[in-house]
């Protein structure tokens, strides 16, 4: 498989470490076990992709999907990109939406405590 990841589940947060490739073949088995997350909760949802190698448009609709459906549920998701993926995401313009952050560190600082 072309995405790995680890999940870290703390009180208010779930933050997600992933390596590889968000492209056509990761993207539903990326979709899934980030709905079954979701539904699990804690429902801010804390997504590094700093190491991500590429994201393609259909990485990019996962995300989207991903965002309106912790929205759905009155969570939030963060997106601690890099110079690639940010590049991609500016290139269709949702950086605003995708609420991108530079580090872990900016992304904890911007969810509620619990």
């Amino acid at each position: 498989m072309s995405l790995r990841g680890t999940r870290e589940v703390k009180d208010n947060y779930q933050l997600f470490r992933l390596t590889g490739l968000l492209d056509a073949f990761s993207e539903p088995t990326f979709r899934k076990v980030m709905d079954k997350c979701v539904e699990e909760g804690p429902i801010n949802l804390i997504l590094d992709l700093s190491k991500i190698d590429f994201v393609d448009s259909s990485g990019l609709g996962a995300l989207v999907q991903l965002v309106k459906k912790a929205q759905g549920v009155q969570g939030t998701v963060q997106i601690v990109t890099n110079a690639r993926v940010t590049q991609t995401v500016k290139l269709v313009r949702l950086e605003q939406f995708l609420s991108l952050q530079t580090s872990v560190d900016a992304a904890l600082a911007r969810i509620e405590p619990g």
